[in-house]
């Protein structure tokens, strides 16, 4: 929202310097952007008088002229404008000034052989116009010219300064010149002057069809005013200026007025040329006029054509509100008018239509034809019916003073509104919320009941005051937004500033810090990124099915949102993997060696047992790793599945957590043979694995992609069991260990991690150390069977074993195994 100072200075006595006031502004909730000084582009621009225009001697299209600025000589100007002549006043750029509309500054030059002390100006050079062809007249821009060497820019309006505001969505009167003067008034406590109310026009009932009557009543006012007799042609000066101060290019004097009323009440007006909707109706009925009753509101038909005044076409949906004359759309309601009604240099007589649409209706129509403007961006925020006829009144008013409009008669048809109930604002809820308020002299205490009477009275509500707080009618304006008794003790505290709360501090003040499962989190994230993985972070919004081929429709099935923005951002995310892998994808095809990465972030279960919301931690180890080429020969080489299974473990040992990897064979994301079911404490916590051939296929990702997939919670709960960090002290042994090497042949289906649990149970004491070293399956066994081979380590604390007690307990191992496993001793 641009406001004009010298506008708002019109409606409110406020003498503050823009920068102060921008800054009271800020800190009250509407920001101001930018501050737009409109006198520096015109400073050194002075008026001048052109005595003589010769032809250059040199260039045909270049003119050598005598101007007059009232000094003791006249300059002399080389112009290459066409419209140049003798007897005119100009705006002339002096020697040294700066035009920051062109990024320009004057200095004396010689074109072609013939010297120039300044500049000529055109409206473009002065930042009042995007284009021009020639310069500006100031005889036919002006009704009286200034005296000669007179600054120019106070008469074509530039010597004053605009605010350029920031509105949020829950404050619709700020984009209205009056919501800002009320809001200034209120900061300030100065006196408001606000425009007289303009003579209501007497209203019958509008005739209309019953799907029309729906649409109208989902807004719940919608109104038509004929006038006639009108003249159309440029606005006064004074109009023109304030529409160009706020951004919007002046057209006629009609469409002048319905913008100028929008500006001042916030409320979008439209007006449609009579003769030409009773061209579209006689075209379509065969000879009957346009009636009031002949115009509709309804939803637009699937690949429906419409002109904008604007000169685009649009093709439109059934999401578009039109409103109809004759069945035909003759404007796409609160956000365009049609070509084919709008005003134009003949037009005579008009409809003038205010209304109130509802702002989900605008909101769906401007987004299905890619439009967003000033009447739209008002229309979704929401407007008071209060201010609806009144702005159509003052628009009439305006159309009578300007225009010599004649009202013939306004038909009206709007929803039956209940009274506004008052909001009960109680005195103790107010002091207890906003706790004491500096008073003035280091002096803390209850905001006194007069302050918040001034405040709430300021912005327009009316009060009704007893023992126990106060009654509050909201005006019209702030019916949007003042809704509930903490929103009235929110403008107290807007309006009286938070600078002047005391601020208390916790008693005792306790030191912060970070809980257990905060601290696991961190640690778990650090080691991942130290194991080479690098952290993402996706989008919890995602389509509507998976892109991954998977067998179960469960695992896809997604919460959808009840207002989307876009189709493929309309449900919530069921996985973590998904995102990695496309993303992973991304990364190849850019040239990219690998990709491994994490994320730790929420999923959303649609339907099911437990809980809809969960936190996951999921990753993809896919590719090579570019600072490992010095070891591969300068060949890429991505990880086989026990590799990045160690890389995996690796970043969980973070945790001293102990995990057990169980065979898993009916994920449909992974291969049947290399994927693993992850168990901590004895329940499954998630999946690692390589992923499915057929995936891997389907993604053009290599066969070696290896994904997992953990249960957060239950790691960080694990993670976090008492004295699971605390480090052991172990003395340095003393005495010499003894190894020995146990190879067995066992059945397929049994697990290594089973028999390395199973010996280090049967090993104690002595058992200093187990690990796998080989494991062989071919010709050398048994179909069905495989050969593990262990190295045990033993070791006495305090003497060396002998050779007896070294077999006595590598015996005991050999017959638990044996006994639990049928495990044989390999040949």
């Amino acid at each position: 929202m641009r406001v004009s100072l010298q506008w708002l200075r019109e409606l409110v006595a406020c003498d503050l310097p823009p920068a102060d006031l921008a800054e009271r502004l800020s800190v009250a909730g509407f920001e101001v952007e930018e501050i737009e000084d409109l006198a520096a582009r015109a400073a050194g621009v002075v008026v001048g008088f052109v005595a003589a225009r010769e032809q250059h001697p040199n260039a045909d299209k270049l003119s050598v002229c005598t101007v007059a600025i009232g000094a003791a000589e006249p300059l002399q100007i080389v112009c290459g404008a066409s419209n140049v002549r003798a007897g005119i006043h100009v705006a002339v750029a002096t020697v040294g000034t700066y035009l920051p509309a062109v990024d320009l500054t004057i200095k004396p030059a010689e074109l072609r052989g013939v010297a120039s002390s300044g500049m000529i100006c055109s409206l473009a050079e002065l930042g009042l116009a995007s284009d021009s062809e020639g310069i500006v007249i100031l005889d036919e821009a002006l009704e009286s010219v200034p005296a000669l060497g007179t600054p120019v820019g106070p008469s074509l309006g530039l010597d004053d300064q605009v605010l350029e505001l920031a509105i949020t969505a829950n404050r619709p009167d700020g984009l209205s010149m009056l919501g800002i003067a009320r809001e200034v008034a209120a900061l300030t406590a100065s006196p408001l002057t606000l425009p007289a109310a303009a003579p209501p026009v007497a209203a019958e009932p509008l005739p209309a069809e019953p799907g029309t009557q729906a649409a109208i009543e989902a807004g719940g006012l919608f109104s038509v005013t004929a006038l006639s007799g009108l003249r159309v042609g440029p606005s006064p000066r004074w109009l023109q200026t304030r529409l160009e101060r706020a951004g919007l290019r002046p057209i006629n004097t009609i469409v002048d007025v319905t913008n100028l009323v929008m500006l001042e009440t916030g409320q979008p007006l439209h007006a449609f040329d009579r003769d030409r909707l009773a061209s579209l109706s006689e075209a379509a009925s065969g000879g009957t006029a346009a009636q009031p009753s002949a115009l509709g509101l309804r939803q637009a038909r699937a690949g429906e054509a419409f002109a904008a005044l604007d000169g685009t076409g649009h093709s439109l949906s059934p999401d578009a509100l039109v409103v109809t004359v004759a069945d035909q759309p003759v404007a796409l309601a609160g956000v365009i008018g049609g070509a084919n009604s709008s005003v134009q240099e003949g037009t005579t007589a008009i409809w003038l239509e205010a209304a109130l649409f509802a702002p989900q209706a605008v909101r769906r129509s401007a987004r299905s034809v890619g439009l967003r403007t000033d009447a739209s961006s008002r229309f979704e925020k929401g407007l008071p019916r209060e201010v609806t006829l009144a702005a159509a009144d003052r628009a009439v008013a305006l159309l009578q003073e300007l225009a010599g409009a004649t009202v013939e008669g306004r038909w009206l048809h709007q929803r039956p509104e209940l009274p506004r109930q008052p909001l009960r604002l109680e005195r103790d809820a107010l002091h207890q919320l906003l706790g004491p308020v500096d008073l003035g002299d280091e002096d803390f205490g209850d905001l006194p009941d007069t302050e918040v009477e001034q405040i709430l009275s300021a912005l327009g509500c009316g009060l009704t005051a007893d023992d126990d707080g106060w009654d509050v009618v909201v005006p019209p304006s702030r019916a949007m937004d003042l809704t509930r008794p903490v929103d009235l003790i929110e403008e107290v505290a807007r309006l009286v500033g938070y600078d002047r709360f005391a601020s208390h501090l916790p008693d005792p003040i306790a030191p912060g810090g970070l809980s257990p499962e905060q601290q696991a989190e961190r640690r778990l994230r650090v080691a991942l990124v130290q194991a080479g993985l690098q952290e993402t972070c996706s989008l919890s919004l995602t389509a509507a099915s998976s892109s991954l081929q998977r067998q179960d429709p469960a695992a896809t099935q997604r919460i959808p949102l009840a207002n989307p923005l876009l189709a493929d951002y309309g449900h919530l995310r069921s996985d973590l993997v998904e995102e990695l892998l496309l993303a992973a994808r991304r990364n190849l095809q850019a040239g990219r060696p690998g990709f491994w990465a994490f994320e730790i972030g929420h999923v959303f279960q649609a339907s099911g047992k437990g809980e809809r919301q969960r936190l996951q931690l999921a990753g993809v180890i896919c590719g090579s790793r570019g600072s490992e080429l010095w070891s591969s020969g300068g060949k890429p080489q991505a990880p086989d599945y026990f590799r990045a299974r160690g890389v995996l473990q690796r970043a969980l040992e973070a945790l001293k957590l102990p995990m057990e990897d169980r065979r898993l064979s009916d994920h449909p994301l992974l291969h049947p043979g290399r994927a693993a079911q992850l168990v901590v404490e004895g329940r499954p916590a998630g999946w690692f694995g390589q992923l499915h051939p057929e995936q891997a296929e389907a993604l053009d990702l290599p066969a070696l992609t290896h994904v997992f997939q953990l249960e957060l919670p239950a790691l960080l709960t694990a993670a976090t069991r008492r004295n699971r960090w605390q480090p052991a002290f172990a003395p340095f042994p003393t005495v010499p260990a003894s190894e020995r090497d146990l190879a067995l042949v066992v059945p397929d289906a049994v697990a290594s991690a089973q028999l390395l649990t199973a010996i280090r149970k049967a090993g104690k004491p002595l058992l200093e150390q187990a690990e796998l070293i080989d494991r062989y399956a071919g010709e050398q066994v048994a179909a069905g069977s495989c050969s593990l081979a262990f190295r045990l380590r033993y070791r006495a604390p305090s003497r060396t074993l002998t050779d007896s007690e070294v077999d006595t307990a590598h015996q005991t191992i050999r017959a638990a195994l044996e006994k639990q496993f049928d495990a044989q001793l390999r040949a």
